[in-house]
């Protein structure tokens, strides 16, 4: 299917979303008809508290979020397993001989949100990735050192020069994925490497720069991690996005946060922009003159590297202005409502996703 786009329509093929965080309970069941309604297929973070650490528990946790799809709607979330310096080997081999996990994600340990139960030394998961490597399952990366001594601006880039660079040495026939790149060193590694490593990139990385989170005080709805850096590599992530490289693609990064834990002594890292993620990246890539190369961003180049087939489905966009919500009300669970607020609060939009019904007229 090619992609159809004038000045004023596109029809996309149906794209996924390949890093997306549904969280549990109430807000799962909240959050997860945004990306249902418009992704065919997500990679489902496994971050919970506690991790999905095995495959009773990710089966689990798939049937909680069939449960929350509205009717009518085809999706499928695709599982990661949470590693760990003492995950046993078979719970690789057995999610994936099952057809259960789709990759593996490796947080190095307090690097971000509900990461504490993360892999502490590289060197403690040998095996495991060994087993990945073998089996052909995929590794998705939050790359970041923790050291305390290094700024948090640069632990992406230190991540790299300490760890991912041997990581693809010792292990040269594993995909890894990095997600969430925030850098211009990030793009270039990427790049230079992307016979087997690729990389997701944020709607919210691309539109915003580290000012953000100081505009006018502090704003924790523009904290995520990895935090959003300085303009040139906003700009190079900008570039990367709508070159056309298929090492790159589409993966949101949507974290919702009820508003207790965002507006704290210690607000939690995330940014919800699933309500209106591919209208986001639309803008991009207009406002780059990029719009022919979204759908290879968005709908082709996943599917490619993880060996799954294209999508057969459609979505369509209009320019059609839309003021995004200042925020939604969830149920937090305990007998009263909350507030998520969702990137672009407030903010216009120039381009709007067509629901089935106006599509088909």
């Amino acid at each position: 299917m090619d992609q159809n786009c004038d000045a004023d329509k596109i029809i996309l093929r149906q794209p996924d979303d390949w890093h997306v965080h549904f969280r549990d309970g109430a807000v799962l069941r909240a959050v997860v008809k945004n990306t249902a309604s418009i992704f065919n297929r997500a990679i489902v973070m496994p971050n919970l508290q506690p991790p999905i650490t095995s495959v009773e528990a990710a089966f689990s946790y798939r049937r909680r979020i069939m449960e929350a799809i509205p009717d009518g709607v085809i999706f499928t979330p695709l599982m990661t397993v949470y590693l760990t310096d003492d995950l046993p080997i078979d719970v690789i081999e057995r999610g994936f001989q099952a057809g259960l996990f789709t990759a593996a994600k490796l947080y190095p340990a307090n690097s971000t949100t509900n990461s504490s139960e993360g892999v502490s030394d590289l060197k403690e998961i040998d095996s495991i990735l060994e087993t990945m490597q073998k089996i052909g399952l995929p590794l998705l990366v939050h790359g970041e050192v923790v050291d305390q001594e290094v700024d948090i601006f640069d632990r992406e880039a230190v991540f790299i020069e300490r760890h991912l660079i041997h990581l693809l040495e010792r292990y040269p026939a594993l995909r890894v994925v990095m997600e969430h790149i925030t850098t211009e060193q990030a793009v270039q590694f990427v790049e230079a490497n992307s016979s087997r490593l690729a990389a997701t990139i944020t709607p919210h990385h691309l539109h915003i720069n580290r000012n953000a989170m100081f505009a006018g005080g502090l704003r924790s709805d523009y904290f995520c991690l990895p935090v959003v850096k300085r303009e040139h590599h906003r700009r190079a992530l900008r570039k990367a996005a709508t070159s056309g490289n298929s090492c790159f693609f589409l993966g949101t990064d949507s974290a919702p946060h009820l508003r207790s834990f965002k507006e704290s002594s210690c607000g939690c890292a995330g940014i919800f922009n699933a309500p209106n993620a591919l209208e986001s990246y639309a803008q991009v890539f207009e406002e780059e003159g990029k719009l022919h190369k979204l759908q290879g961003f968005a709908s082709e180049f996943g599917p490619a590297f993880y060996g799954l087939p294209l999508n057969t489905g459609s979505v369509t966009l209009v320019r059609r202005e839309q003021v995004i919500p200042e925020f939604f009300e969830v149920n937090n669970g305990l007998g009263s409502k909350e507030k998520i607020v969702p990137f672009h609060a407030g903010e216009t939009l120039n381009w709007s996703v067509l629901g089935l019904k106006e599509a088909l007229e």
